[in-house]
């Protein structure tokens, strides 16, 4: 057995279970039950831009799956099967064991089963492709919101950009609550029940990876509407109010990416639902503005507009 396929054996391999053939051959076969739609997402982390080199291996391997998790969140979709394709610069036992270890902690969390991959030498980088069902009429998309539907997000927003701010020296900041940020940024919880519970509640969905403007942004451009944003109504978290830096905490909140909450537009009709939902599944959700007739976005402060930043979110080519 080659070097390549001996570490696909030893860390990768795991019997079929709910594909009908999985790893180790040419392609996995897939059965997707009548009716349903297959939803399918790609993403890849690099050394460097995306995490350290230095970054702790378990955080790598369930990231790198947790941010894919999101996108299926962000559709309505369940996760079901997901390939991985590695490039290594070397071949580190330890080091791959523990970005094991972090992947198949998160999937089988989940019930999500690896099918699949590609293994070569080169920077270190991890692609993640996730496959899921929907009923196609439920899938929730960034092009079905509506002038008057409010704008909710789920849980709090920049603890991420500000752990990231810290670790590149931008914040001086150092007291205890650095270490709850740091969890949020290197361990984020995607929200799949939330997604699979706003089915026929909202209207349109994204996850927020790249920051709330700019993925804010693609739906008022995808949907034809203007996004109003309430500045003061931003979910805050104590951690990242502790940090004091106004400024910061305020870039954070709205162009810090990392998040993968879950921004979504929602009928006015249906806010004593949702805060059932928010109950039911203990998860804050937080009214921040409305869609209203036009385009863009439009962010007010204690009532007043105010000028939107320069910077709306991450850019990877920026």
């Amino acid at each position: 057995m080659t070097p390549e396929f001996d570490l696909i054996q030893r860390y990768f391999t795991r019997p079929a279970k709910h594909a009908i053939l999985g790893i180790g051959d040419d392609a996995a076969l897939l059965r997707v039950p009548n009716g349903m739609a297959l939803a399918v997402s790609v993403d890849t982390l690099v050394s460097g831009h995306h995490f350290e080199i230095s970054s702790d291996a378990r955080s790598i391997g369930y990231k790198s799956l947790a941010v894919n998790l999101s996108d299926m969140a962000a559709m309505g979709a369940s996760p079901r099967w997901a390939t991985l394709a590695l490039t290594l610069p070397m071949v580190d036992p330890a080091w791959l064991a523990a970005f094991a270890d972090g992947f198949f902690e998160l999937a089988d969390k989940v019930g999500v089963e690896l099918i699949g991959g590609d293994t070569t030498s080169g920077p270190l980088a991890v692609s993640v492709q996730i496959m899921g069902e929907i009923m196609p009429d439920s899938a929730l998309r960034r092009d079905q919101a509506c002038p008057g539907d409010d704008i909710w997000v789920s849980g709090t927003l920049g603890d991420a950009a500000a752990a990231l701010a810290i670790r590149q020296g931008r914040s001086g900041f150092d007291g205890p609550e650095r270490q709850i940020l740091e969890y949020r940024l290197d361990w984020p919880e995607p929200r799949l029940l939330l997604g699979t519970r706003l089915r026929g509640l909202a209207h349109a969905a994204i996850d927020i990876s790249d920051g709330l403007l700019a993925d804010l942004g693609h739906i008022a451009r995808q949907s034809s509407v203007q996004a109003l944003i309430n500045l003061d109504a931003l979910p805050c978290s104590p951690e990242l109010c502790a940090v004091g830096d106004q400024q910061l905490i305020e870039e954070c909140l709205l162009s810090g990416g990392d998040d993968y909450e879950l921004c979504f537009s929602a009928a006015p009709d249906g806010r004593d639902d949702l805060k059932k939902l928010a109950e039911s599944i203990h998860l804050k959700l937080t009214r921040i503005g409305k869609f209203q007739v036009g385009g863009g976005l439009k962010l007010m402060k204690k009532g007043k507009e105010v000028d939107l930043p320069r910077f709306l979110g991450f850019d990877h080519f920026g």
